[in-house]
């Protein structure tokens, strides 16, 4: 009888919000499929578990997906994490997923922390839907040609980014959408480094580069109406 695949939601920042129930799960399953074995071994550290690690990352992924999916189809449970986080959003995996359920493994979520959606509950805006873009392009002229694309969407509209990108990040949305466009930043969620910023993206970027920001976020831009606030 096959194993199960568990999708489990680690903490994005404080260690606390880890769930009962994912805890639980890393206990029982017979190994952890991981990002990173550095990251993955201090989380379990954290929790007093000692577990087999299985990488699974850009680098590997082909190489590894066959015999993770072999030992879940011949009996063992695993619970896939990412570094931090919900699994599956511009993560490794899909892949994995995608031949267990070819052979017909159960996949199971395991919900917990997201910065997605703690960036949403804490934006002041009214959200009803939202436009989730993820990771803009890394190079400028290729990400300045999304954001003109995008900017057509009248929708909240979400972006995840790498902290040593805000800045340039921040000058684009303003380029591209004016200073005056109502824009959150979410900052470091969770950690005693937390910042919500609030405003006109134009403001927002004066406080980043104010304060030299680098840290992991999330940006909330509301296109709705393109209602214009004080730069």
């Amino acid at each position: 009888m096959p194993g199960k695949l568990y999708v489990t939601a680690t903490p994005i920042g404080d260690p606390d919000d880890i769930t009962v129930r994912a805890v639980k799960i890393l206990n029982e399953v017979s190994f952890v499929i991981c990002e990173d074995l550095r990251e993955a071994g201090k989380l379990l550290s954290k929790l007093g578990l000692k577990k087999e690690l299985v990488t699974l990352n850009e680098h590997d992924e082909a190489e590894n997906t066959p015999e993770i999916v072999q030992r879940i189809v011949e009996g063992d449970s695993a619970a896939l994490i990412s570094d931090c986080g919900t699994p599956m959003f511009a993560d490794p995996g899909h892949r994995l997923l995608d031949d267990l359920i070819a052979f017909g493994v159960e996949v199971v979520p395991v919900p917990g922390a997201s910065s997605l959606t703690a960036a949403l509950s804490v934006s002041g805006l009214h959200i009803e839907k939202f436009y989730y873009y993820g990771w803009l392009p890394v190079k400028k002229d290729a990400r300045a040609g999304e954001l003109t694309r995008i900017r057509k969407f009248r929708e909240v509209i979400i972006f995840l980014e790498t902290p040593y990108r805000l800045k340039n990040i921040m000058k684009d949305i303003c380029d591209t959408f004016g200073r005056g466009i109502e824009t959150v930043l979410a900052f470091d969620l969770t950690l005693p480094s937390e910042k919500i910023f609030r405003g006109s993206a134009g403001s927002i970027l004066d406080k980043v580069a104010k304060q030299n920001l680098k840290g992991e976020f999330v940006l909330i831009v509301d296109n709705r109406n393109h209602k214009t606030l004080h730069k």
